[in-house]
């Protein structure tokens, strides 16, 4: 090789996103950096392991945590008193939206909480959501997800009292 293209070589990289039935365990390479400082786990893994709607932080910054959700079946309704997104990850996953008449939560309240029953208040709609698609779920609704086969959704929202914190089951060892 001349000198002259000596570094002009293109690194291409390939971008492949998992799902339940086909993912692959990444991991983390630390360059320059003490690897205490970073937990690292994979969503899919994490939702196939666990039971439909159980809420399983795989990543917390402050109050902040991102939950992987296995969607399958219909969820109980939940609500919070903050906004929420829900990011599916895989699968089609159909959220219904009810605007409480009033919130059983206080206005400071973290996370979402389960509602016992139907909840009372006017239908906001439906949201057909389906692999990259991300949906508000705004603070004082209630809402429910519905999935005819299993899907994962990727929760944004503040840890609540149902967060599970799995870091030494899930989370990769260094």
């Amino acid at each position: 090789m001349s000198a002259a293209l000596k570094g002009t070589e293109k690194t291409s990289y390939v971008t492949r996103f998992g799902s339940l039935d086909d993912y692959e365990k990444g991991g983390v390479e630390i360059i320059n950096d003490d690897p205490r400082h970073y937990a690292f786990s994979n969503v899919f893994e994490v939702a196939s392991n666990s039971k439909p709607y159980e809420k399983v932080a795989v990543g917390k910054n402050l109050e902040y945590v991102l939950e992987a959700i296995r969607a399958e079946g219909a969820s109980a309704w939940r609500t919070a008193a903050h906004d929420e997104f829900a990011l599916v990850m895989d699968g089609e996953v159909e959220i219904t939206l009810v605007k409480l008449e009033q919130s059983p939560l206080p206005p400071d309240a973290e996370g979402s909480v389960a509602l016992d029953g139907e909840p009372e208040g006017r239908r906001m709609g439906r949201v057909l959501a389906r692999r990259g698609h991300m949906t508000l779920l705004p603070a004082g609704a209630a809402y429910r997800f519905a999935a005819e086969r299993p899907g994962v959704i990727l929760l944004q929202t503040i840890a609540g009292p149902d967060t599970q914190f799995r870091w030494a089951e899930i989370a990769q060892s260094l």
